[in-house]
């Protein structure tokens, strides 16, 4: 068998792919090494949290017992970090939340979180359900402990699929789950900072001033393909062809289909569907690439009424949402309570940590 000479150099182009097959390969390595020492360090808390338990019920012995116990783990184990106290009174409260008949919640969910977030999730939170709901949210989204915190403190588990539409009614039934929870009500745009005589386009300035900050409010999927995106109509009779703009239209490549954003300063109306039902044919016609799905209309309000928003939908024929937004005043963050708004820092410094951990993340192989 005849054996190809051997070569002392590469191309440039042969040398660069070589480069960065064996990066990814490290990057990949040290991801998954990472991630097998958090599993086995929650792991361990999780079980010394349940042997405390066991043997605090046992004994009855308390916090002085804790002090000694930290004390010399410290002193047998001085290179390991998190013996303290305080780290054992959070071992005992995982193993408090989420008891051995959640073996497999703790393996599949728990031990996927750093430490960090897992002790938001413990001193934020009460609701067990709550808990796995953030817990699940921030695997899949790759979020930081800010940014979880954050989420947490806007409420947006409540949030999420909250908005008035008429989805359930034009959509199939597994789209119409998507699209719904895709949806907020309310938008907090409290990062915005406008007053009570904002006009619309002042609103859209503001929002697009401030990208990351609306894109990470907006959620998953959300990409930005324009402003006051042109509409040219044509006539089929020759006449002249008018032109509509909408205010904002996005693309989510999760739900595979367009968005279309009508931005109002004023309370809800009945009139305003029947310029976003225009607003999604002419989308549909104009826009809309084979295999993409229907597109959707989200009209966004500062306040509704729920009956006169509930009965202009009940008609429609147009998969459409209508959700209010939060800028001033009465403010999500100050619904939350006292101990928990420290835990909301500023909203750019948030977008840019989400866009980092998206990066990291699309950066693994």
């Amino acid at each position: 068998m005849d054996r190809q000479p051997e070569r002392d150099e590469l191309t440039l182009a042969e040398y660069g792919r070589l480069l960065e097959d064996i990066k990814a390969r490290i990057r990949s390595a040290r991801v998954h090494a990472a991630l097998a020492v958090n599993q086995k360090l929650i792991e361990l808390y999780w079980g010394i949290g349940h042997q405390i338990l066991r043997q605090r019920g046992q004994e009855g012995w308390g916090t002085r017992i804790s002090t000694r116990l930290a004390a010399d783990l410290r002193r047998e184990f001085p290179d390991m970090r998190g013996l303290s106290r305080t780290n054992l009174h959070y071992m005992r409260v995982l193993a408090q939340a989420w008891p051995v008949s959640d073996r497999a919640i703790v393996q599949q969910v728990v031990e996927q979180l750093p430490w960090g977030h897992n002790i938001v999730l413990l001193t934020k939170l009460r609701d067990r359900s709550a808990r796995l709901w953030y817990a699940q949210q921030a695997i899949e989204r790759g979020w930081s402990r800010k940014v979880l915190e954050a989420q947490i403190v806007t409420r947006l588990r409540d949030r999420e699929g909250k908005a008035i539409n008429s989805f359930t009614q034009v959509l199939p039934p597994a789209d119409s789950e998507l699209v719904r929870d895709a949806i907020k009500d309310p938008y907090n745009f409290e990062f915005l900072a406008l007053g009570s005589e904002a006009k619309e386009r002042d609103l859209e300035t503001a929002l697009l001033h401030h990208v990351e900050s609306f894109l990470m409010e907006m959620g998953r999927g959300f990409a930005l393909v324009g402003r006051q995106w042109p509409l040219h109509i044509p006539d089929v009779d020759g006449g002249p062809e008018p032109e509509f703009f909408i205010d904002l239209l996005f693309f989510n490549y999760l739900l595979n289909r367009f968005v279309v954003i009508d931005l109002k300063v004023e309370d809800f109306k009945p009139e305003f569907v029947g310029k976003m039902n225009f607003y999604l044919t002419a989308v549909d016609e104009l826009e809309r690439q084979p295999g993409q799905e229907e597109t959707i209309g989200l009209i966004l309000c500062p306040g509704r009424n729920r009956t006169v928003t509930e009965w202009t939908l009940r008609r429609t024929d147009a998969p459409m949402a209508i959700s209010r937004y939060i800028t001033e005043g009465v403010t999500l963050s100050e619904e939350a309570p006292e101990e928990m708004r420290h835990a909301l820092p500023e909203l750019p410094e948030l977008a840019g940590e989400l866009t980092r951990a998206v990066q990291e993340r699309r950066s693994e192989p």
